[in-house]
């Protein structure tokens, strides 16, 4: 049994005298091309992700918007070593470990938002009959 496995190991199979050296390699081209693939597709791609994390999160000042990973939206309001504190509402600021933020949120989407609920906001047609201010 341990011999067959060696033998697999290897490449040659059992009796065979001659080609060891060529055998081998095209025993270990597969395994090359798996590891080639697996560096391009998983390990490569990974990298550029932290490395893109590591300098958002080294960017980061106060004022700025951002996306916690529990998706917790709000505003910079303290930069510590290894926290920060965040504002998420009038009177509410949470503190925030660095590693958990997720993205920093661009101020000029904010902009068009706010827009765009003014827009909404204000009717652009006149009230129709029998509403209250047609009544007064």
């Amino acid at each position: 049994m341990n011999s067959f496995i060696f033998s697999l190991l290897l490449g040659a199979p059992q009796g065979a005298e001659g080609g060891g050296a060529g055998s081998m390699i095209s025993t270990f081209i597969p395994f090359i091309l798996i590891i080639g693939i697996f560096y391009f597709l998983i390990i490569r791609p990974q990298n550029k992700k932290q490395k893109e994390t590591q300098r958002m999160l080294g960017a980061i000042k106060k004022g700025d918007k951002i996306v916690t990973i529990g998706g917790v939206h709000g505003v910079i309001q303290n930069v510590k070593d290894s926290s920060v504190v965040v504002k998420v509402d009038e009177n509410t600021k949470i503190e925030f470990s660095r590693s958990s933020i997720a993205s920093v949120v661009d101020g000029k989407a904010d902009k068009a938002d706010k827009i765009e609920e003014k827009k909404a906001e204000t009717p652009d047609d006149k009230p129709a009959q029998g509403t209250e201010e047609s009544k007064s």
